[in-house]
This record gives structure tokens, sequence and C-alpha cells, in this order.
């Protein structure tokens, strides 16, 4: 499993890191200099959740935002909220 949001396609992203050395013109310097500039990852908040994914609970990894936002739907932990489910769109 890759390590990607399975709802929102979130997955890793790079970037660069930067360090910036000497003093800003307005103070009186020379001006701000990029020194170290280093590679560095983006990492999704994932975490893996029991998610309703085509009918069935699916073990799935899933960003913290999704869940917020409302996008994961979990399935119910008790059997008998599924039989009053049941019950409920027999009669209606």
């Amino acid at each position: 499993m890759p390590y990607m949001c399975h709802f929102t396609g979130a997955k890793t992203q790079f970037g660069k890191r930067r360090a910036w050395h000497g003093q800003a013109i307005q103070k009186g310097g020379f001006g701000l200099k990029p020194t170290g500039i280093t590679r560095r990852t983006f990492r999704p908040n994932l975490q893996e959740v029991t998610a309703v994914v085509d009918g069935a609970p699916t073990r799935v990894k899933a960003s913290a935002r999704a869940i917020r936002s409302g996008l994961v739907i979990k399935p119910l932990k008790r059997k008998y909220g599924y039989t009053r489910q049941q019950k409920q769109q027999a009669a209606g």
C-alpha cells in the first residue's frame, strides 16, 4: 500500500529547506543570502482506519484532513445497528 490517502490522494511531496544568513538591507546590511539549501519531504498525516469502501468495511490509509472533513464513513461497531437499519429499509 503506498503512502497515500485513499480518499484525497494526498501523498509525499518534495521541497527545499533554506537557511538565510546576513543582515537585511533595511538594517544596514548587504541583504539576506540563502546559504544552506537542502531537500526535504512534506508528508501527509495518514492514519490507518476501517472505512466503508464499496459497501464493505476495509482497512485503508486516510489523511487526518479527510477524517475531519467527513469523507471517511466508518462502519458501525455493533451488529444490532445493522439489523435496525435493515428493518427501517424494509419498512420504508
